[in-house]
C-alpha cells in the first residue's frame, strides 16, 4: 500500500493527540475514533459513486434526474445525507456541537440502512469540541482522501496498537 506508512503517522498523531489532550483511556476512544475513520471510508466510497453515477444519468430537457439512494444501492456503496457527509462535518462552524453533529450523521447513517442499526459509535459527546475538530482535520489527509477500501481495511487492523500504545511509535 502506497500510503500505508502515511496514514499509521496519522493514526500516531491522533492517538498522541487523545493521550495529551483528553483524560480519555484509549478504551473510551477507540470505538469513536474507527467511527471517524468509517465516516471519512463511507464519504470517499460516496464521492467516488456519486462521480460515476452523475455521469450515466438519463437526463430530460437537458436536466438530469437528481441523485437518489438507490443509485448507490446498486453500486454497494452508502447514500449520505449532506448531514452526514465527513466534509460537512469538518466544516461545521466552530460554534456548532460536531459532537452531535457526528452522532446526528451515525442516526441517520442508522436510520437509511436498519442493517446498521446500533452498530455505529455514538459516544462522541466524550471528546472536548477543539480536540473533536483536531481529529476531524487529521482523519481529512490527503492519503485517507484518497485512500481505498484496502488502505481502510488495514487501518482497522491498526488501531488496537495504535490506541493501546503498541508497534511503532511507542516507547
Amino acid at each position: 500500500m502506497e500510503n500505508i506508512e502515511q496514514l499509521e503517522r496519522r493514526l500516531w498523531e491522533a492517538a498522541d493527540q487523545l493521550r495529551a489532550n483528553s483524560k480519555l483511556t484509549s478504551t473510551e476512544y477507540y470505538m469513536p475514533v474507527l467511527g471517524l475513520i468509517f465516516l471519512r471510508h463511507a464519504y470517499n466510497r460516496f464521492l467516488m459513486v456519486e462521480k460515476e453515477v452523475k455521469t450515466n444519468l438519463p437526463s430530460r430537457g437537458g436536466l438530469a434526474r437528481p441523485v437518489i439512494k438507490e443509485d448507490f444501492d446498486q453500486k454497494n456503496a452508502l447514500f449520505l445525507a449532506e448531514k452526514a457527509q465527513y466534509e460537512y462535518l469538518l466544516n461545521l462552524p466552530s460554534g456548532q456541537d460536531r459532537g452531535k453533529a457526528i452522532i446526528e450523521a451515525m442516526d441517520g447513517i442508522e436510520d437509511d440502512y436498519p442493517a446498521l442499526g446500533g452498530v455505529l459509535p455514538k459516544e462522541y459527546h466524550i471528546f472536548d469540541p477543539a480536540l473533536l475538530g483536531r481529529l476531524l482535520k487529521i482523519f481529512n489527509d490527503e492519503a485517507l482522501q484518497n485512500g481505498s477500501g484496502d488502505v481502510f481495511g488495514q487501518i482497522y487492523e491498526l488501531p488496537d496498537e495504535v490506541c493501546h500504545g503498541r508497534g511503532a511509535g511507542s516507547g
